[in-house]
């Protein structure tokens, strides 16, 4: 059951607008694989989903929150204190901007 196929020309008009240079054999492989994917989608289609209900994941999705308690925070001294670089209480980083 072939509902629908992707002919030379279309792959052609879609790598022009893509602005992609192919070969006539690259463009006839793309052409099968692009066939092949939506042979794909037909047998997923055929797929027999009456009684079903729709998901709208394919995993189960729930929000995880942790308890909202307040803690102690680090100290600064604590928070410097497996850093490689510091001055002042502050964290010194390399520079990544040059100007």
């Amino acid at each position: 059951m072939n509902l629908m196929s992707i002919s030379l020309d279309e792959v052609r008009h879609v790598a022009k607008l893509a602005r992609l240079e192919l070969s006539e054999s690259e463009l006839m492989s793309f052409q099968g694989k692009l066939n092949a994917l939506l042979g794909h989608f037909e047998d997923i289609q055929a797929v027999d989903v009456t009684g079903r209900l729709p998901k709208p994941h394919a995993v189960a999705m729930q929000n995880v929150f942790g308890q909202d308690i307040p803690i102690q925070p680090l100290s600064r001294d604590a928070a410097l204190a497996n850093s490689a670089d510091t001055k002042a209480g502050l964290f010194i980083v390399p520079t990544i901007i040059e100007e």
